[in-house]
């Protein structure tokens, strides 16, 4: 009977083990899948809360340095530059440094509300109001827009 039972132990898994090993291979595959397949409309909208924050910065930051700066969209991302005696000079600090697109933005409109014309850049001055402005941001997925409202603070719609 010894000889038996040995070699019943050594015959392979038990069920329940197997079962176990299935769980947990299961939830790894699912939270890898979940990791994978972001929403492309999300990143499109994460992308135009950053430029929102962005621009509320370089308005606050022109004020303080009592120098205009702008904000240009480039192929391929877009950067901020500051007005100085030789013209616009771009902004090398942390927060205001050329950066490329992310969210799947393959192109910017800019328009202000009371007019019918569209601008290559926006202007952000040294005083606290501005004109009211649209800025939407287009995608494979769609677009959003970020909406100045003229007292400096922006949403994104």
């Amino acid at each position: 009977m010894n000889g038996h039972s040995s070699a019943r132990r050594q015959a392979g898994f038990t069920l329940l083990e197997m079962l176990v090993v299935l769980v947990i291979a299961g939830l790894l595959v699912s939270l890898a899948s979940l990791q994978l397949t972001r929403n492309p409309r999300t990143d499109l909208n994460e992308e135009a809360q950053r430029l929102a924050l962005l621009f509320e910065s370089a308005g606050d930051e022109a004020q303080v340095r009592a120098r205009p700066i702008s904000w240009q969209p480039l192929d391929g991302g877009f950067r901020f530059d500051i007005r100085t005696e030789d013209g616009w000079r771009p902004l090398r600090d942390d927060l205001l440094r050329q950066r490329r697109w992310e969210g799947g933005v393959t192109g910017v409109s800019i328009h202000f509300l009371d007019s019918d014309k569209t601008v290559s850049r926006l202007v952000f001055g040294t005083e606290a109001i501005d004109a009211p402005m649209e800025i939407t941001l287009f995608s494979a997925v769609g677009r959003v827009t970020i909406v100045g409202s003229g007292n400096g603070r922006y949403q994104v719609r």
